[in-house]
């Protein structure tokens, strides 16, 4: 049984974000590292097994070079800041990432430690130290404990809730089945919505383009917006910045973050945030 029980969104009581806003929206911004001669997310599968694989881990490698600065500058022009998801290995590869992060009072999400291993087949025993050594990692280099999770590729094991719990932790993103937060079955946790959809990775792999994005960036803020007449929800974007940091996709993100920070009804936040502001209401004991 997944860890939540089913609730139809037309039945629960409704939500209000600050000042009357109708639609909650942050960025997922996906900070990861990856293993060298070890296959992870490739642009083509065919080099994937070869070592080294100058081609698939170059593209990944894009990201942390060049497209991260790309994304932080539309970001501070839009006054955004981002959810980082961020593998804890970037604290020691990439710290000057990191400290732009500290610079902007950045929100910090634990996103396991490196996007080249699933979080999956761990024992309990093990699942609590590695999980320890990750919250360690991110509150050493960031000051804070990380209060969120999203496990690499969004996966967890059947015990990962609990030890979450155990740790500190108030919320998973990796179940993408809803437009609000909801209480998970292990007390004191909740859902927070993320996207597997309106997420560059998948966009732009399916073949689509930087107008595609934009489209859908607006078309799912409309419809949510629709949706909130009775109850708030939340838009989540989903970035990599090595498929959204590549210069001919760059310019579609920056307008679909000016449309984002021009609408009225809009509550430009954090996954921290949302989730405070769901607790105030609907409190998870």
């Amino acid at each position: 049984m997944p860890p939540y029980d089913y609730s139809p969104i037309v039945d629960r009581p409704p939500i209000e974000w600050p000042n009357g806003a109708r639609v909650a929206v942050y960025i997922g911004l996906n900070v990861e590292h990856f293993l060298f001669d070890e296959p992870s997310t490739s642009i083509w599968p065919g080099s994937a097994e070869l070592k080294p694989d100058a081609l698939n881990h170059g593209w990944r490698d894009y990201g942390a070079r060049v497209g991260i600065w790309r994304t932080i500058d539309s970001l501070d022009r839009h006054g955004l800041a981002a959810s980082v998801l961020l593998n804890s290995s970037v604290v020691e590869q990439y710290p000057q990432i990191v400290a732009a992060g500290l610079e902007r009072d950045w929100t910090w999400v634990a996103h396991g430690r490196t996007n080249s291993r699933l979080h999956n087949g761990i024992d309990v025993q093990d699942e609590h130290r590695v999980l320890s050594e990750i919250t360690d990692s991110i509150r050493s280099a960031t000051g804070r404990a990380p209060r969120g999770w999203m496990g690499p590729g969004l996966t967890e094991t059947h015990q990962t809730p609990e030890i979450l719990a155990e740790l500190g932790y108030r919320y998973v993103l990796d179940w993408t089945n809803d437009d609000q937060p909801y209480p998970l079955t292990v007390p004191g946790m909740l859902s927070v919505p993320y996207s597997v959809e309106l997420n560059d990775l998948i966009v732009f792999g399916k073949g689509m383009t930087g107008p595609d994005f934009l489209q859908m960036v607006v078309d799912a803020y409309e419809q949510l917006r629709a949706d909130s007449a009775t109850s708030g929800r939340v838009l989540a974007i989903a970035l990599h910045p090595f498929v959204i940091g590549q210069p001919f996709r760059h310019k579609y993100l920056d307008r679909a973050l000016e449309y984002l920070a021009a609408q009225p009804d809009a509550w430009l936040t954090t996954s921290d945030d949302i989730a405070d502001k769901y607790l105030e209401q609907v409190p998870n004991e």
